[in-house]
């Protein structure tokens, strides 16, 4: 199942237990990939961010929509990610979404 694109151009896609945040632009596809655990947390993998889509921001956002939707959803992330790993240490203010 995937949904539209946000207002930041970024859809979700969730199937199975498993998802991808993916925000294209001028042909390039960055991504984050999570999977559920349990009912109540999220694992997220991977972000990749091409070399053309560097220095745009493009990971960040990936990291702030998981986030709002984790808020949301009332579940939290665990960040296995190191990408992901480092935004929660650089945004004290999503520390409510991560689990501990």
């Amino acid at each position: 199942m995937a949904d539209a694109p946000d207002a930041n151009g970024i859809a979700r896609e969730h199937r199975d237990g498993r998802g991808r945040y993916v925000l294209v632009r001028d042909g390039h596809e960055a991504e984050l990939t999570y999977r559920a655990l349990g009912d109540d947390r999220i694992v997220a993998e991977h972000t990749g961010v091409p070399r053309e889509m560097g220095g745009t921001g493009a990971g960040k956002a990936l990291v702030a929509r998981l986030v709002d939707d984790a808020r949301a959803e009332g579940v939290r992330i665990v960040p296995a990610c190191s990408f992901v790993d480092a935004m929660r240490r650089r945004h004290p203010d999503w520390a409510d979404a991560f689990a501990a």
